[in-house]
């Protein structure tokens, strides 16, 4: 499988599943994903699937500090609707590496790894996404501001080339190349940029009303 070399530069997500560990298919249940497993899960790599993978990092990061988060404790709630816009996208992504699902879940096995009851959807929130465990109740509001990292001037044009089937071999080369050279950007170079990823302690709910003037789009604009 030949990908983008940038793919296997982007620092990977280390997380404990004690699941695996109970049935045995990880050894002390630690799992260790990398960018290139959410391009799988989603079929392509874009700034939606880049900016739920970061969004993601840094909530886990912002939640358990220097320990290894745990997979299947922490509840993911979205703005948006299952079927809106990219919220899907972001969700499944979100569910990868915290392993948190709706009613179609994991049921556990003797009272213990029940997966369900961890995602859900068109929740009132200040930002795209909210990351909330479940053992202590802390939980963090994430969103992204893509427009902050925009594209080559020529990444438009091409796309409407390519969507309307006119373009040359050699433009829809570069389309892909333009396309990912702006995901890596958002990967590598806008990682740790707090104006384009926002990761923030919740706040109470009489609090949203104010906030919701001054947050982030509850979309993230590709």
């Amino acid at each position: 499988m030949r990908y983008p070399q940038f793919f296997d530069a982007v620092a990977p997500i280390i997380i404990h599943d004690p699941l695996a560990e109970f049935l045995g298919a990880v050894q002390g249940g630690l799992i260790e994903y990398r960018y290139i497993d959410a391009v799988r899960l989603a079929g392509h790599s874009c700034p939606t699937v880049a900016a739920a993978w970061t969004l993601t990092r840094r909530a886990l990061a912002a939640l358990y500090g220097d320990a290894v988060p745990e997979r299947g404790a922490v509840r993911v709630e979205m703005h948006g609707d299952r079927v809106g816009g990219v919220t899907g996208v972001m969700a499944n992504v979100a569910a990868l590496l915290t392993g948190a699902s709706d009613e179609a879940g994991f049921k556990g096995i003797g009272g213990r790894f029940d997966r369900r009851g961890l995602l859900f959807y068109a929740v009132e929130l200040p930002l795209e996404m909210r990351f909330t465990r479940t053992d202590t109740a802390a939980a963090v509001d994430a969103g992204a501001d893509l427009q902050r990292i925009p594209g080559d001037p020529l990444l438009r044009p091409l796309l409407q080339r390519c969507i309307a089937g006119t373009a040359t071999r050699v433009e829809a080369a570069r389309f892909a190349e333009l396309w990912q050279a702006r995901v890596r950007r958002i990967l590598l170079e806008h990682a740790e940029d707090d104006g384009a990823f926002v990761v923030q302690p919740t706040r109470p709910v009489n609090e949203l009303a104010s906030a919701a003037s001054t947050s982030l789009p509850a979309s993230v604009p590709v």
